[in-house]
């Protein structure tokens, strides 16, 4: 599958695992490569969806120098949105555990933009799902924020370790977009790609 993209090498810009994982599931061949420091800020009137789009062309513009003519470069970034505010990774232990607080017996939105660029040729999008959390204690949050230590994580967790088995009642959009790559669009983008 996807044979019209093998002409590329394919290079996937982030250090998540989960990203990896995910990406790795569409059987395509592809190295990761990241780079330290890259501003991740964005305009404080960018709102939704528009700040992780901005910030997966971010990315993919700090690695502009790396790109070949074969080079397709994937980037991404995953929000938590809830009531009009944006929940990033958190900054330690203590702001995870106020994030998880905050997140109780809500329903949140997790957005993911992707972005995909080659030389010649740019394309982002976005995927958005909403995730309803169930009331969680202070001992749920404790223990999974000592055991877990979700600090690279939007939203201080991960829907497929402990607190998402324990914790998410109800999940509408992409099961994929919330683990922080939604590989279905990835794979129409891809597969559409000339």
């Amino acid at each position: 599958m996807l044979e019209n993209i093998l002409k590329y090498k394919v290079v996937l810009a982030s250090n998540s695992p989960r990203r990896k994982e995910l990406l790795s599931g569409l059987d395509i061949d592809f190295e990761v490569r990241t780079l330290s420091d890259i501003d991740e800020s964005y305009p404080e009137f960018l709102w939704k969806e528009e700040i992780p789009i901005h910030i997966a062309k971010l990315k993919a513009e700090a690695y502009w120098d790396y790109m070949r003519s074969d080079t397709l470069l994937i980037t991404a970034d995953t929000i938590v949105w809830l009531e009009g505010k944006v929940y990033e990774k958190p900054q330690d232990e203590e702001d995870a555990k106020n994030m998880l607080r905050i997140l109780s017996g809500q329903t949140h939105e997790v957005i993911t933009g992707v972005c995909v660029t080659s030389t010649y040729k740019q394309e982002a999008f976005h995927a958005l799902s909403k995730v309803r959390f169930a009331e969680l204690d202070e001992a749920e949050i404790d223990y999974y924020v000592k055991k877990y230590k979700p600090y690279d994580k939007a939203g201080a967790y991960g829907v497929q370790e402990w607190i998402g088995y324990i914790g998410v009642e109800e999940l509408n959009g992409s099961f994929y977009n919330v683990m922080g790559l939604p590989v279905k669009m990835l794979y129409t983008c891809l597969k559409n790609w000339d």
